[in-house]
């Protein structure tokens, strides 16, 4: 399986990078970003650009993959409505209309738990708006994903790691009901959803960890 990445430096992002990088059926791995992710790998391939929205239909250096695993994001916490909106959704719906052979092509994007259009907040209503309109693209599957509590994994270095390992103590309970997975996960169930599908647009925790099995 050959896979592009966006957000790759990011907490999530470098992690399931990292796990993709170990697992012998993903062949190849072009992380697209706005700066280096600062790993090196042999499958590794880096495509960096100061703006996504700049990324044009018809770039042969998109061409020739089977998934897309749109990470890259922002917390709404402190961050004003419009630029949200951009990051959440703009973005990533540009980035999922540019992208080529859409008809065998599966598209994932993360979005979160307690993403929902009938939520009260705003990241809910731009979260659900973005997995709606990607998953109406014409691409062989789409999907919304919304992890909850993710164990990191080894090797990561990213900024976020030491608040994240906080949480981590209750990475066990959280484990028990189906709430918390590991980077390897992720990718075991992108991989799993990607070639036999899913009966389910949009994974909840419980259904990620049931994808990895």
């Amino acid at each position: 399986m050959k896979v592009i990445l966006t957000g790759a430096t990011g907490y999530v992002g470098e992690g399931v990078l990292l796990a993709m990088l170990d697992d012998e059926r993903i062949e190849r791995v072009l992380s697209v970003g706005r700066r280096p992710c600062g790993h090196e790998h042999p499958k590794l391939e880096e495509y960096v650009l100061p703006d996504l929205m700049r990324l044009q239909a018809g770039d042969p250096r998109l061409e020739g993959y089977d998934v897309v695993f749109f990470i890259a994001g922002i917390t709404s916490v402190g961050t004003p409505r419009d630029t949200y909106r951009i990051i959440s959704h703009d973005i990533p719906v540009h980035f999922a209309s540019i992208m080529p052979d859409k008809e065998r092509m599966t598209f994932i994007y993360l979005s979160g738990a307690g993403t929902t259009a009938k939520g009260t907040q705003e990241w809910q209503k731009v979260k659900s708006s973005t997995e709606l309109e990607t998953q109406a693209m014409g691409f062989r599957h789409a999907f919304g994903w919304r992890p909850m509590l993710m164990k990191p994994y080894p090797g990561q270095k990213n900024r976020q790691l030491r608040a994240q390992k906080a949480a981590l103590v209750l990475h066990p309970l959280f484990s028990l009901f189906g709430c918390s997975c590991t980077m390897t996960q992720m990718v075991d169930a992108m991989y799993r959803v990607s070639t036999e599908g899913y009966g389910k647009k949009n994974l909840e925790p419980k259904d990620i960890v049931r994808c990895a099995r």
